[in-house]
């Protein structure tokens, strides 16, 4: 276990704005909308049932009732899951007859996840 000290955060001994670098900064920063945008994204993956959901996925396209039974979910609580990860564009679905399955919407959400995982597991 880290000790305190070690998540101290330093802080200059002088005051010394850098110009040239906030310029640099202030062209390469994003619109207020699109930091919003990613923000909310990010929320997203803030829930582990969703993260959950993410992961079966990976695997299959597969219906609400498969989710449910391997989650040892409700059907509703997963459709609800689904919901915000499909108004968030992660996933997306498709009918077929009766049933409506989902799937990853693109590889960008792997990616990400991937990112995730391996930031996590460094030391």
């Amino acid at each position: 276990m880290k000790r305190q000290e070690e998540y101290e955060i330093e802080h200059c001994d002088s005051v010394e704005v850098h110009a040239d670098l906030l310029k640099l900064v202030r062209e390469k920063m994003p619109r207020e909308e699109e930091l919003y945008d990613l923000a909310e994204l990010f929320k997203v993956f803030g829930d582990s049932t969703r993260i959950r959901i993410l992961f079966v996925l990976f695997e299959a396209e597969v219906c609400v009732c498969d989710l449910a039974e391997h989650l040892q979910m409700t059907q509703s609580a997963v459709s609800h899951q689904l919901k915000i990860l499909k108004q968030n564009k992660l996933v997306k679905s498709r009918r077929e007859g009766k049933s409506i399955f989902y799937s990853l919407a693109d590889a960008h959400v792997r990616t990400i996840i991937d990112q995730g995982l391996e930031h996590i597991e460094e030391e």
